[in-house]
Order: structure tokens, then C-alpha cells, then sequence
């Protein structure tokens, strides 16, 4: 009973965000505000125990030629007893009107802080029960790309605190919120959203949407272009266009089954439909697990299904994340950490554990190498726990938050066993539906129902993972029968003893082939990866793994002929995993001068996520 009360205290528990009539959405007086006694978010204005949004109106114009949305967004609020204002986050918003409860309003915009933005301070009163906001974005808005030419496509990433550069909204992942949203876009396109989708265009370009489940800001999201659906399961379909929805339609045939696993494990999907958009390929991550609408980038696209485990990865934040979201940034390992551990139960409940093995071994060895570069920058960043008070979320999306957090539970359910691990987790997304969570009470929640015995605690060692530095002594070491013949084979052929043509490269999945190439060390020579290149024409592989460890290798070793592919990949890519690598490479073989000149051509061709950290890192003030 303590700890239950410990827990409503702390945890958000909007219980008037899950409902959907009137009443609930216009409560002044509810226990929701009373509840949120909550860590303290640093990246939000918005102080939700005086006054929270549960509901959002949002009718926009989105304008191609200006690179422009004109919108209204309207909330629905709750109020604290005392309540005089209510805060929003913005940045960089062109503020036209503002009403509360159908009359103009005084409000007050704060002091601009760098990527933090401004409070929008909007007077109201205890009775107030809705805020209306008529508004304009920038051009340059930080959460939109504009991508423009014969097909014109538009589309947004909110996460982490980029939600504000389109939507006033309270931007934490502390609050949640409904929504409804009318979308006018030029009538040869179509709108998406993470809602309920159209599966065809519309006549007039004006799209309606609904999401009846809660979430947090930086799970809106918005793409308009030339697209078209094919359906691939009862609950899932894929969205592209029209060059790419048939190797779309292709590659992501299985997320039926992959969906089935995932609920085979830990419950019930809770969204309805889970769809996948492909985005063009200056999207700067992987993917983004936007409710009811992952979007991907086409560089997942190999045409044999091969990289489907960013599917999974995606679908476990409908979990992980998205159904259970981490109180504040510094609580980021929530969210990815147990996404990464669903995620590789997902790929070994569908394609078998040799693969699972696989990947969870070139996990383990991208953690490992990451922790060694972050302990001499920051060793304090290798905290699960994060402290990111007046620093960018961003700077805590590293292999810490994903793979030190999967790790953690990985031993968890090696110490606990497997069976008595799953029910858990099972129980924890069921008990803490709709709500958030952040560290200390997740801690709580696991002492009391996981690691029930002091010897249990003993041995799991929590807290040195926790707040402690580095790879505590219990991380489980992943291994690999196929991955740890991989590196014999790199051994031997770098010393010479064994041919290139007896590699067996021809019959090595994309897990053995890029392991091959990212072991590679400073041992090997340019005659050595030329003849490698020579023999399996890697420089032309459809694979976008293996073409990025391989293009790694050709700048560490200078490679010239495959110079000209890696440009391409460059002005043409826009996802971060692969660019900063790259371009890190030219920089330490003394290539600086290439690395600017072709990022000076594709710049224009990246999201602002990717341009931040690319022009720190070639020192580019734009």
C-alpha cells in the first residue's frame, strides 16, 4: 500500500487524458493536478501541476512555396485551485491571436534560451477551461524539412524538444495529451499524421484526424508528399512513394508476424493499426516510433529483408516509450533501454536466436567501444540516469540510454530467469498504461515486485548501473558461434593467411559482413581492402550496413575509387548514425578539405537534428 501511494504520488496519472467525453477533457478541479508531483523537467517551461493541456484541436495550411504552417491549436486545460496562468514552450513561433474561452487574452512571451526556446504565459483562471492559439512556423523551423523539386515532401521530427518549432505546446514527455487535427495541404498530396490515416488522397487536400490514445509532444508528428498504401497484414500497412511502395511492400511484408510476436510477449497492441511510412532519405535516425506511424528511412530498404529489425525496434517503443514514456530526458534508458531488450525478444521470437545472438553481439560491442570514447569525454554521460540540466537532449542519445540499457535488463532476466522477467515486464506495461515513469520509481516498482530478496538486490547490483560509470562487473558478455568466426576470419586474412576468396564472404548474412568490416584494424592495407572490394563489389551493395562500414574503411585507408560512391551517399543520406562517422573519418585522415566540400553540397539535403551536430564537428557556422 505504501509504495502504491509512493507511485500515484509521483507518476503521472492523467486519468482525464485517457477519456474522451467532454466533461473529463473540461474538469477544472481534478486529482490529475493534484497528482503531478513529478522530477522536475529542465527542458520545459510548462509547470503542469498549475494548469495542463489533455486535449488538442489543431487546424493547420501547410504552404509549400512559403515553407510555412498557418494553424490554430486549441486546448482543452485543467486548473489547479489557484491557477493564473498556463505555460507553453515555443520557439521561433509567430504568435497572430490568443483566446481563452472564446475571448482575447493577455499573455506574455519570456526570454528566448538557446535550443530551450521561450514561455508562452497565458493569464487565465481557475474556471478557464480552454486556450486557443492562431500562429505561423518559420522556415527554417527546426522540426521540419522541407524537401523540395518535382516531389515535394514535407515532414517533421518533435523528439526530443523539437515539437515547440511547430506547435505551442508543453513540451515534455511528462504531459499527454488527445488530439484532433484538420490538415489542408495541396490537393496532389497527401497529409499523415500519428493518428488514424487515410489510405487514399482526398479530392480537395483537406485531411481529418483523430488520436483517441494520450501522448506526449514529441510523438506529433506530420508528413505531406506524393504517397501511396499498400496493406501488408490485418493491422499494418506501409506508406511510400510511388518509386519505392513495391520494395516497400516487399521488404516489410513480415510486420504482421513481427506485430503477433510482440503481443505474444507483453500484451495486448494498444494503437489499433501500426503502419510505416518511408520518408525520404534525409530523415536523420533510423527510424521514429510516432503512434500508429513509424517513420523509416529508405536506407532500410536492402531488398531481402534483412534489416527488419529496426521494424521491431520501432514497434516495441508502442510499448516501451510510447505507452510507457520516461518522466523526463534524464530518464531517456526507459524508454530506449527496454526497447532495445523488446526488440531483440521480438527478432528472436520470429527469425530464431542465432539471429537475435548476432545482433545483440554488435550491440554489445558498439557499447563497449562507445563507453571506452565517452569515458574520456564525460565519464559522468555513462550514467543510466542522466543529468542534462542546460545541456541539448540530444547529447544523451548515445549507445548508454539503448544498449547499457538493454544490458541492465538482459541481466535482470539472466539473474531472475526468463519466465519470472516476462511476467514482469508483462505486468509493468499493463500496471503503468497511458502514464510515465522515471527512475527512482521504476527502481521501487522493481524491488518490490522483481528483485524481492535481498540477495536478489545483492547481485543485480542496480544502483552501480544506475549512477555508476562505465560497464558494471555483472554485464552480461554477449557471444556469437557465427559472429566470433567472423573475427577469426578477420584475424587470419589481415595477417595473410587466409585468401580473400576463402573468406566465405558470398554466404555471410549483413551481420557477419558488417562485423567483418567494422573489425577491421589499422593492420589493413589498401592493397588488402581493394582486393576485398575487387572481389565482392561491396562499393555497389544494396545493403546500406555494409555500404557504410565499407565506405569507413575506403576514407581510413583512402580508397580513391570509392570516392565518388561515398559523395553520393553523403549528399543523398541524411541519417546521423552513418554521417557523423563519415565525415569524423575524413577529419582524422586528414581529408578536412573533402569532408567541407561535400558537405557544403548536401548540407541542404539534411534535417536540422543532422546539420546541428555536422556543423560542430566541421566547425561550419551557418
Amino acid at each position: 500500500m505504501r509504495l502504491l501511494q509512493t507511485l500515484a504520488l509521483a507518476v503521472i496519472t492523467l486519468t482525464i487524458i485517457g477519456c474522451s467525453n467532454s466533461s473529463t477533457k473540461n474538469s477544472n478541479k481534478t486529482q490529475a493536478i493534484l497528482d503531478m508531483k513529478r522530477a522536475t523537467d529542465f527542458h520545459s517551461f510548462s509547470k503542469p501541476s498549475e494548469a495542463v493541456v489533455n486535449h488538442l484541436e489543431w487546424d493547420a495550411k501547410v504552404n509549400f512555396d512559403s515553407r510555412i504552417i498557418d494553424a490554430t491549436a486549441t486546448y482543452s486545460i485543467s486548473t489547479s485551485n489557484d491557477a493564473e496562468r498556463i505555460i507553453l514552450d515555443i520557439r521561433e513561433l509567430d504568435i497572430k491571436s490568443l483566446r481563452v474561452d472564446g475571448n482575447e487574452a493577455s499573455y506574455e512571451i519570456g526570454e528566448e534560451r538557446p535550443f530551450i526556446g521561450s514561455p508562452l504565459s497565458i493569464n487565465i483562471t481557475p474556471e478557464s477551461k480552454e486556450v486557443s492559439i492562431t500562429y505561423s512556423t518559420q522556415p527554417g523551423a527546426d522540426a521540419l524539412l522541407w524537401v523540395e523539386g518535382d516531389n515535394p515532401f514535407l515532414f517533421t521530427q518533435s523528439q526530443a524538444i523539437l515539437a515547440r518549432t511547430w506547435i505551442p505546446c508543453q513540451d515534455s514527455p511528462g504531459v499527454r495529451f488527445t488530439y484532433n487535427a484538420n490538415v489542408e495541404v495541396p490537393n496532389n498530396l497527401m497529409a499523415l499524421m500519428s493518428a488514424e490515416n487515410p489510405t487514399e488522397k482526398t479530392e480537395n487536400g483537406v485531411y481529418e484526424f483523430k488520436m483517441t490514445q494520450p501522448i506526449p509532444s514529441y510523438l506529433m508528428a506530420l508528413a505531406v508528399g506524393d504517397v501511396e498504401f499498400r496493406s501488408v497484414g490485418e493491422h499494418t500497412g506501409v506508406y511510400a512513394t510511388p518509386d519505392l511502395i513495391d520494395a516497400a511492400e516487399y521488404e516489410f511484408a513480415e510486420m504482421e508476424n513481427l506485430l503477433v510476436a510482440a503481443e505474444g510477449l507483453y500484451g495486448k497492441y494498444s494503437w489499433e493499426r501500426y503502419d510505416l511510412l518511408v520518408l525520404p532519405a534525409a530523415f536523420p535516425f533510423g527510424g521514429m516510433e510516432n503512434p500508429r506511424l513509424t517513420f523509416a528511412t529508405p536506407t532500410i530498404i536492402a531488398g531481402d529483408r534483412s534489416l527488419v529489425s529496426l521494424v521491431a525496434h520501432e514497434l516495441a517503443h508502442s510499448w516501451s516509450g510510447n505507452l510507457v514514456t520516461n518522466s523526463t530526458w534524464d530518464d531517456f534508458w526507459l524508454n530506449e533501454g527496454f526497447t532495445v531488450y523488446f526488440e531483440q525478444r521480438i527478432m528472436e521470437a520470429v527469425y530464431g536466436r542465432e539471429i537475435s545472438e548476432m545482433l545483440a553481439c554488435l550491440s554489445y560491442q558498439g557499447l563497449v567501444d562507445e563507453v571506452d570514447e565517452i569515458m574520456d569525454l564525460n565519464p559522468n554521460d555513462t550514467h543510466l540516469r542522466l543529468h542534462l540540466k542546460d545541456r541539448n537532449p540530444d547529447d544523451g542519445m548515445t549507445a548508454i540510454a539503448y544498449d547499457k540499457g538493454y544490458m541492465f535488463l538482459r541481466m535482470l532476466e539472466e539473474t531472475v530467469g526468463r519466465d519470472t522477467f516476462d511476467d514482469f515486464l508483462k505486468t509493468y506495461f499493463s500496471k503503468h498504461a497511458f502514464r510515465v515513469m522515471d527512475t527512482d520509481n521504476f527502481i521501487a516498482y522493481m524491488n518490490a515486485n522483481l528483485l524481492i530478496t535481498d540477495e536478489l538486490k545483492e547481485a543485480t547490483k542496480t544502483i552501480e548501473w544506475i549512477d555508476g560509470k562505465g560497464l558494471p562487473s555483472n554485464c552480461p558478455v554477449v557471444k556469437s558461434d557465427r559472429i566470433e568466426a567472423v573475427d577469426n576470419a578477420v584475424k587470419t586474412w589481415t595477417a595473410g593467411t587466409l585468401s580473400t576468396d576463402s573468406l566465405g564472404w558470398e554466404n555471410w548474412l549483413y551481420q557477419e559482413r558488417y562485423r567483418f568490416l567494422t573489425n577491421l584494424g589499422d593492420e589493413v592495407t589498401l592493397a588488402q581492402i581493394t582486393d576485398l572490394n575487387d572481389s565482392y563489389n561491396i562499393s555497389s551493395t544494396g545493403n546500406n550496413e555494409v555500404l557504410f562500414a565499407w565506405l569507413e574503411q575506403a576514407i581510413r585507408k583512402q580508397h580513391t575509387d570509392s570516392y565518388p560512391r561515398l559523395e553520393e551517399f553523403l549528399v543523398n543520406v541524411g541519417r546521423r548514425k552513418f554521417l557523423t562517422p563519415l565525415y569524423r573519418a575524413m577529419l582524422e585522415t586528414d581529408q578536412t578539405n573533402m569532408a567541407v566540400d561535400i558537405y557544403k553540397k548536401a548540407r541542404k539535403n539534411y534535417h536540422s537534428v543532422a546539420t546541428a551536430t555536422m556543423d560542430e564537428l566541421l566547425q561550419i557556422n551557418e
